[in-house]
């Protein structure tokens, strides 16, 4: 959500007072003048699953981030749901969302914990009242399953100064080196080293997954069975803008518009998808380098463009069939007087401002979305398990996103991933999208695969592409197709 090998900073787990006497003292120094976060807390829960009740452990806690000299700089609050029995070949799977600056509340509540909002298509309106359902989709009768909040999202925070938070905590690389470090110390902590683990992250979550995966499989020590990303922002190099001479923008872009307009005419199948995806890496690619030189590729364009976005070709035209994410979000719901998501382009609010020449309104699902999510986890959190703090959750927090340093632009993550895959031949990767996201387009995911090696067998990476957008996991069809795809890969080696 918004959109190599690492050096690891030596952190170390957090000890006991009566161990490390000034190790507390110096946390007592950390900690300034804020309250102390809460001690662990674990209620117990059920849930239906494939029609069977599930009883599991819900447990919201903290895991201490120290410094090369041990002193604690963080605490990450965690989210964690176990089903109870100590089994050492049940799963676990640990979920981080994106932003950068995103809680884990999305996939928590949204996509695979016990519990869930609606949200997306026909979800709740920001003044609904933030009550749970269990959730059909949820992964918890497969893996159990530990939801991480990074430093500035949530409940978690930096106990340094601003400067030494930006440096330590806001950026790609240590983002990477401490998430790693606090994946391992709750195995550690939890005992739970024997069981499968797997890694799963949405939209920047997916920038963060396979690099996780790696640092812990050459860092830690510790082997990771397989990574899910959810609309992954998996190759920013890649995508270039809309300015530059490439015309993977405008490649990626297309498809997603096309699937929206499908959906609006309730054409949307694999099979209707195929001639645009065959489109744009053949005939597009040709016609739009030739630009203004041949007008006979500008005309064509136009056409195409035009038929596969449901746009007036007039306005196609204008735009030489280039036409940008703002605009077509903005136009194709003009009529209704509506403007449409970045996240799911069919998912609408009315335009506060619909005779302006540009947009003056934010994003539907975002301004929809954060009321009843940061509603929802806050009542789950302090009234149900029960865990009492003061504190302010941010479930999405722009201050994080904008003090990010996001470092040089390259394949990072494509990088990792495939030395992780290359690494470990029983690894596996599921990379999952919903066909209307504009925000992380599936078709970047196409190409990337289309171009790795196959590293032994076909289905060892696989995408899969749903009917919906970023968050394809609300509408329960593509939940459901989701959940059925992750069994796939969890009982699989």
């Amino acid at each position: 959500m918004f959109a190599a090998c690492v050096t690891m900073t030596p952190w170390t787990t957090a000890v006991a007072a009566d161990k490390k006497p000034a190790a507390e003292e110096s946390d007592k120094k950390a900690d300034g003048d804020l309250p102390p976060l809460p001690a662990d807390k674990t209620i117990h829960q059920t849930v239906r699953v494939d029609g069977k009740t599930v009883s599991y452990d819900a447990t919201v806690g903290t895991l201490a981030v120290r410094d090369a000299k041990g002193k604690k700089i963080a605490e990450v609050v965690f989210t964690a749901y176990v089903v109870p029995g100590k089994d050492p070949h049940r799963p676990v799977t640990f979920a981080f969302n994106g932003g950068p600056g995103a809680s884990s509340v999305y996939l928590n509540m949204g996509a695979i914990g016990p519990k869930r909002i609606q949200f997306g298509v026909d979800g709740d309106a920001p003044s609904d009242a933030a009550i749970t359902q269990d959730n059909p989709n949820t992964w918890l009768g497969m893996s159990d399953l530990v939801f991480i909040d990074p430093v500035g999202t949530g409940f978690s925070r930096s106990l340094e100064d601003e400067s030494a938070t930006r440096k330590d905590f806001y950026s790609t690389e240590s983002d990477i080196n401490y998430l790693s470090r606090v994946v391992y110390d709750w195995l550690v902590d939890h005992g739970r080293l024997r069981s499968p683990k797997y890694v799963m992250g949405e939209s920047y979550g997916g920038y963060r997954a396979p690099r996780i995966a790696y640092a812990l499989q050459t860092k830690m020590g510790v082997g990771v069975n397989g990574l899910v990303m959810v609309s992954p922002y998996l190759d920013p190099a890649a995508i270039g803008d809309d300015d530059s001479l490439s015309p993977l923008p405008w490649m990626i872009n297309l498809p997603s518009m096309t699937a929206a307009h499908l959906e609006a005419q309730g054409r949307l199948t694999p099979d209707a998808m195929k001639d645009v995806e065959t489109y744009v890496r053949t005939e597009f690619v040709t016609d739009f380098l030739a630009g203004r030189s041949d007008p006979g590729a500008v005309n064509r364009l136009v056409q195409k463009v035009s038929t596969y976005t449901g746009l007036d070709p007039s306005l196609v035209a204008k735009m030489d069939g280039r036409v940008d994410t703002d605009t077509f979000l903005r136009e194709i719901h003009r009529s209704d007087k509506k403007i449409g998501s970045v996240y799911d382009s069919n998912v609408t609010a009315w335009d506060p401002f619909p005779g302006s020449a540009e947009r003056r309104s934010g994003d539907p699902i975002l301004e929809a979305l954060l009321a009843p999510a940061t509603s929802a986890m806050v009542d789950f959190v302090t009234r149900e398990v029960g865990w009492k703090t003061d504190a302010h959750y941010e479930a999405l927090s722009f201050a994080v996103n904008r003090a990010w340093d996001r470092g040089n632009s390259d394949d990072k993550p494509v990088t990792d991933l495939r030395k992780a895959i290359a690494n470990d031949p029983n690894m596996k990767v599921l990379i999952a999208h919903g066909y209307n996201d504009l925000s992380c387009p599936f078709y970047t995911s196409q190409l990337i695969l289309n171009q790795m090696p196959a590293f032994g067998q076909t289905q060892r990476v696989k995408l899969a592409v749903y009917p919906g957008g970023h968050m394809f996991y609300s509408r329960p069809a593509s939940g459901q197709a989701f959940k059925a795809d992750a069994a796939a890969l969890f009982g699989g080696k």
